[in-house]
């Protein structure tokens, strides 16, 4: 009998069956692995839309606070703007310069703005004075004794425009080259007097008013 062909084949079952152990064995650590993985997956994709739901949350507020509201709040906004704060101490002023000429106070407010930017000591290099800027000749003719003075400033700025609304049939823009260039020149011309200074001076002021009355300012 041939005993080594027996010993062959029990050495192969053995070798089978330790083969099967090992098998099953690497089987169950694949499947362990893969279950520990699945579940680490699961567990990061369950915080990744939960960062990314939070990350939309903050970008849907951060928006709305800072670019939707803003459009809004520029374009489309009822509250009114506010005036700079250089401005405030003169608001009064202004309004009781109003009431009293008949003209927009955004209007007497504009011209302020350009001519001097809300500082009373302002003195131009031609001599005018204030917040109104005016030449001493010409306060003197409207009644103004002290020109750094807010409210005599004011008060006489503020009259002389409105014998410039009244001289030119309430045409703002002529007005105001006059008040920039003097009524000569405007007659002289027919109009706003072809002078860069005049031109640029009716343009702006005219931008900031009518920024105003649109956004209800003051």
């Amino acid at each position: 009998m041939n005993t080594n062909g027996i010993n062959h084949y029990y050495q192969w079952l053995a070798l089978r069956s330790w083969g099967d152990k090992q098998q099953s064995a690497f089987d169950s650590s694949a499947n362990s692995v893969n279950s520990i993985f699945q579940s680490l997956l699961q567990e990061e994709l369950t915080k990744g839309v939960s960062n990314l739901n939070q990350f939309e949350q903050l970008s849907h507020h951060s928006l709305s606070k800072t670019g939707v509201e803003s459009i809004n709040h520029h374009f489309y906004s009822e509250t009114p703007l506010r005036a700079s704060k250089g401005a405030e101490p003169f608001i009064p002023m202004i309004e009781e310069a109003s009431n009293k000429y008949g003209i927009d106070q955004q209007l007497i407010y504009s011209v302020i703005q350009h001519e001097s930017n809300f500082r009373p000591q302002a003195v131009s290099h031609a001599g005018a004075r204030g917040l109104m800027q005016l030449m001493p000749q010409t306060a003197k003719g409207l009644g103004v004794v002290n020109s750094f003075d807010p409210k005599q400033n004011i008060d006489g700025g503020t009259k002389y425009l409105r014998s410039m609304l009244d001289r030119y049939n309430g045409d703002i823009k002529l007005a105001l080259a006059a008040y920039n260039a003097g009524p000569g020149n405007v007659d002289r011309y027919g109009g706003i007097p072809p002078f860069k200074e005049t031109e640029n001076y009716v343009s702006k002021v005219m931008k900031t008013y009518n920024t105003m009355i649109n956004n209800k300012v003051i």
